[in-house]
């Protein structure tokens, strides 16, 4: 007697951003056959205009350092954060979350759990690119932390104090060593780290570009369309319903569409605090400067990276929904800040973007089945690192959805743990 083949897996991905394409292709390469939906084409979303950055010094958002510099902050018209105020009252619920994830004991708890996505990601993402043949998107340089004065320098001394807790290779620099390495950098920047593995991508966009080709040639499909609701049918499998009234049964559903989660979320029983930090970014193809490394500025929180084609500034986060139309003096204040930082910055043929972060309240992501419907699984909130645990993530959700036991224990990163 001939045994029956059994039948392939199904999965729909939802979610065509870093993340989303990240897990269609590690999901399509365990044998399931997955579509890949987005209301998009893939990349187009925020990972196309995220920093570039393989950002592995983790540090959770909350805690008492941070709530003393936020009445500032937000006082500050070119400051790092800016909160509309039409949009306070909504974000009130959020921020007593975030300032209960600062207590101590969560925040080590916290710190535990990111680094333990942190410690695996740029081997995963190396394998991850090596797999698509992309080992080129990834530069050999790190990153350079810079400070301009030494009051800064010591305004941060908590961010050393974790690097050396769960051991980071970093290396303090001053004076001639910062121009020897970087020497686009105003001769006023006193002190900077340099992060030797926080690495740079070479073109975001294109990476999730590829990786979603990637998946289509291994027998993924893609599937452009907004997500409306997932159902539950009769048999078990799942219903994902599309605006346009079109109807995809399959086994499995992925929800990775960003901060759009939480709507789909609150459709199936089990809302999340996932709100959007919008970030701006100026993207300047003429910039009349060459640099090597990514630069940070955490006094200013914003970023310099030299990335697809061009050099890119971005940063910050505003408070103000998704709806609300972006205020490009964001962007300018960040561009003046780089002025400061690389004196021979020019901009020329340059354009101003502004995507939505998906941040939860405690700074790690959800990363877990669904706690109301079996086949539904989670992969969103990861706020500024969407693209350096992209790898990491595909891992861990292709090992909850195929049965295997994960590298990495997710109890931290449980959908119910609000």
């Amino acid at each position: 007697m001939v045994e029956k083949s059994k039948k392939t897996k199904t999965v729909a991905v939802v979610g065509a951003g870093v993340i989303g394409a990240a897990i269609a292709l590690e999901l399509q390469r365990r044998g399931l056959q997955v579509t890949l939906i987005d209301k998009g084409e893939p990349g187009r979303g925020t990972s196309y205009g995220n920093m570039a950055s393989i950002a592995l010094d983790f540090a959770a958002g909350s805690g008492p350092s941070t709530w003393r510099k936020i009445p500032r902050w937000l006082l500050d018209p070119e400051g790092p954060v800016w909160l509309r105020p039409a949009y306070a009252l909504k974000m009130a619920p959020w921020f007593l979350r975030f300032i209960a994830a600062g207590r101590p004991s969560r925040l080590r708890e916290i710190e535990d759990a990111g680094m333990s996505l942190s410690n695996p990601a740029l081997g995963d993402f190396r394998t991850m690119l090596a797999s698509i043949d992309a080992s080129d998107l990834m530069t050999d340089e790190g990153c350079l932390a810079i400070y301009e004065t030494e009051a800064e320098f010591a305004a941060d001394r908590g961010r050393m104090d974790f690097m050396r807790r769960y051991g980071f290779d970093f290396d303090v620099l001053g004076g001639g060593d910062i121009r020897a390495l970087e020497p686009a950098l105003s001769p006023s920047i006193a002190k900077a780290v340099l992060l030797p593995n926080n690495k740079t991508i070479r073109d975001p966009y294109r990476l999730v570009v590829r990786l979603a080709d990637a998946a289509r040639g291994l027998g993924a499909s893609f599937v452009s369309g907004a997500v409306r609701n997932v159902e539950k049918s009769g048999d078990g499998t799942s219903v994902v319903l599309l605006e346009s009234g079109e109807r995809l049964t399959v086994d499995t559903v992925v929800l990775a569409a960003g901060v759009h989660t939480r709507y789909l979320a609150e459709k199936l029983g089990e809302p999340i605090p996932l709100e959007t930090e919008r970030g701006y970014h100026t993207q300047i193809m003429q910039p009349g400067v060459s640099m090597r490394y990514s630069v940070i500025w955490p006094h200013r929180a914003f970023m310099i990276t030299p990335t697809a084609g061009g050099i890119r500034v971005g940063g910050n986060v505003e408070l103000a929904g998704l709806d609300a139309e972006p205020d490009f003096r964001r962007a300018r204040v960040l561009v003046r800040h780089a002025q400061r930082a690389v004196p021979g910055l020019k901009v020329e043929e340059s354009s101003e973007w502004m995507g939505h972060r998906p941040a939860l309240p405690d700074t790690i992501p959800i990363i877990s089945p669904s706690s109301k419907m079996p086949g539904v699984w989670y992969a969103t909130g990861h706020g500024h690192l969407g693209l350096t645990y992209c790898a990491t993530t595909a891992q861990l959700v292709a090992d909850m959805v195929t049965g295997r036991k994960p590298a990495v224990d997710l109890a931290p990163f449980r959908i119910d743990r609000y």
